[in-house]
C-alpha cells in the first residue's frame, strides 16, 4: 500500500533541495521505496517538514520532483512546527473526541481489513458492548444498519473513536491531554484510562438506550453561527429552547422542544443567520434530560472510575476545577449541562498547547478549535483523522503526515514496510561565504 517518506530541514529551501537530490537517486534506480522510507525515517527531524506518500518508486520520484519544484501535489504534505528554528512546538498533542454527528454508513469498515490495531480494538469494543446490546458492532460498521437509532449510533461512534485513538497511540503520539464533547467524553475517559473498556461500554450503551426510551421524538437541536451571548439574548422569546453547547466564539448549539427549536431556526434564517437543524430527534443538554436522571444513575451505579493516565479536560459546565470523577452522577451532568468546549480549548491554548487531533470518522470540531485560537491570537494546528466516505489507509496516513509535519511527536515505524538502511544524499547544508 501507501508508504510515507519523510524529509525535513531547517528551511523550506533545504527541504526542496533535499527532495530534488532524493528524486535523482530514485530515478537512477537501484534503490527501493521501502529502503528509502526506512532510511529517511531514521534521520534527524527539523522544523520544516514534508511527507511524500507513494506506492512505488516512480510515484515517489514524481512527487519528490513536485516537492522540489514547490508544486502542489495531493500525495505531498508539508508544514512547520510552531518554532521551526528550534524544532519545538509547545508540548504534546491534545486528542479531541466529538459528540454525535460524525457518523456515516461504512465508517471504519475499510480499516477493519487494513489496520490490525484498529480491528483488534474494534473486536474488544464489540465484546464489551455485547453484554448490553442486541446487535453486533462489526456487522453494523460493515453494513450500516441501525445508525439512524440513537441506541446504535452512539455506541458505534464510541467504538470507532476509541479504536482510532488506539491507532494514534500505536504511532507513538505524545498525548498531553484528552477532551471530549458531549458523548465524546465517554471515549475520552476510555482512552485516558479513567474508565475501563467494560465500564465505558456500559455508560454509552445503557445511556443511549435511555435516551431512545425517554427523549427520542420530543426534542430537537440546532447549530447557530453566532456568539453564545447573542444567542441567549434571542432565546428570551423562546422559553422552550436553551444553549446546549458553546463550540467557538461564533459557534453555538441550542436544544429544547421540537417545535420551539424549529421556530427559532426559522426566525434566524429569515434574519440572514445560517442556523440549521441537527439531524437528531432528542434534546441533549436541555431540561428534557432531567426526566431520566434517576434511572440513569441507577443503571450506572456499578461503574468504577479509575485514575486517568493522562489529564481529562472536562467540558461539562459547572464542574469543579481538577480531575473529575466519572461516576454515574457525572454521566448525567455530562448529558444535562451545557458543553463548554470553546472555554476548555481556550484554557489549553493559554497553557501552551498548540496541536490538536480530532479522533473521529469525520472532523466536526477542527473549525471551532481554529476559530477559538484565532480569537485568542494563538497559532494552532488542528487535524482530523478520517473523512466522510474515506477510511482508507491513504487517508489515515495523510492525517498522520499532517500531524507530524506540524510538530507532533510520533514514530513512523508501524507504517513502514520491511526495509534496510541505504546510502542516500546527505543533508544539503546552506553554505554562506564568511567574507
Amino acid at each position: 500500500g501507501v508508504v510515507p517518506v519523510v524529509v525535513s530541514g531547517r528551511s523550506r529551501v533545504v527541504v526542496r533541495e533535499a527532495a530534488g537530490r532524493l528524486a535523482e537517486v530514485v530515478e537512477a534506480g537501484g534503490v527501493g521505496l521501502a529502503d528509502v522510507a526506512v532510511t529517511m525515517a531514521g534521520r534527524s527531524r527539523f522544523g520544516y517538514r514534508a511527507v511524500v506518500l507513494a506506492r512505488g518508486e516512480a510515484e515517489l520520484a514524481g512527487r519528490l520532483r513536485a516537492l522540489a519544484g514547490g508544486d502542489p501535489d495531493a500525495g505531498v504534505v508539508t508544514g512547520a512546527v510552531v518554532d521551526p528554528e528550534t524544532g519545538s512546538g509547545g508540548g504534546g498533542v491534545v486528542l479531541v473526541f466529538p459528540g454525535q454527528g460524525t457518523q456515516w454508513v461504512g465508517m471504519g469498515a475499510g480499516l477493519l481489513g487494513s489496520s490490525e490495531v484498529f480491528a483488534a480494538s474494534m473486536r474488544e469494543c464489540a465484546r464489551a458492548l455485547s453484554v448490553h446490546v442486541g446487535w453486533d458492532l462489526l456487522e453494523v460498521v460493515s453494513g450500516g444498519a441501525g445508525l439512524e437509532r440513537v441506541d446504535v449510533v452512539q455506541p458505534v461512534t464510541w467504538a470507532v473513536m476509541v479504536s482510532l485513538a488506539r491507532y494514534w497511540q500505536a504511532m507513538g503520539v505524545d498525548v498531553a491531554a484528552v477532551v471530549g464533547h458531549s458523548q465524546g467524553e465517554i471515549a475520552a475517559a476510555t482512552v485516558a484510562g479513567a474508565l475501563s473498556l467494560e465500564d465505558a461500554a456500559a455508560v454509552v450503551a445503557l445511556r443511549a438506550g435511555l435516551i431512545g426510551r425517554y427523549l427520542a421524538g420530543r426534542g430537537a437541536m440546532a447549530a447557530v453561527p453566532l456568539p453564545a451571548g447573542e444567542v441567549e439574548a434571542g432565546l428570551a422569546k423562546w422559553p422552550g429552547v436553551e444553549v446546549a453547547a458553546v463550540n467557538g466564539p461564533a459557534s453555538t448549539v441550542v436544544s429544547g422542544d421540537r417545535r420551539a427549536v424549529a421556530g427559532y431556526v426559522a426566525v434566524c434564517q429569515a434574519e440572514g443567520v445560517q442556523a440549521r437543524l441537527i439531524p437528531v430527534d432528542y434534546a441533549s443538554h436541555s431540561r428534557h434530560v432531567e426526566d431520566l436522571k434517576g434511572e440513569l444513575e441507577r443503571v450506572l451505579s456499578g461503574i468504577r472510575p479509575r485514575s486517568p493516565r493522562v489529564p481529562v479536560c472536562s467540558t461539562v459546565a459547572g464542574e469543579q476545577p481538577g480531575e473529575p470523577v466519572f461516576d454515574a452522577g457525572y454521566w448525567f451532568r455530562n448529558l444535562r449541562n451545557r458543553v463548554e468546549f470553546s472555554a476548555v480549548v481556550g484554557g489549553l491554548l493559554e497553557e501552551g498547547h498548540r496541536r490538536f487531533i480530532e479522533v473521529s470518522a469525520h472532523p466536526v470540531l477542527v473549525h471551532a478549535i481554529e476559530q477559538t485560537a484565532e480569537a485568542a491570537d494563538r497559532s494552532v494546528h488542528a487535524t482530523g483523522t478520517l473523512r466522510r466516505q474515506d477510511d482508507s489507509p491513504h487517508r489515515l496516513l495523510t492525517s498522520t503526515a499532517e500531524a507530524w509535519a506540524h510538530g507532533a511527536t510520533l514514530t513512523w515505524d508501524p507504517a513502514l514496510p520491511p526495509g534496510h538502511l541505504t546510502t542516500l544524499p546527505t543533508y544539503p547544508f546552506n553554505h554562506h561565504h564568511y567574507w
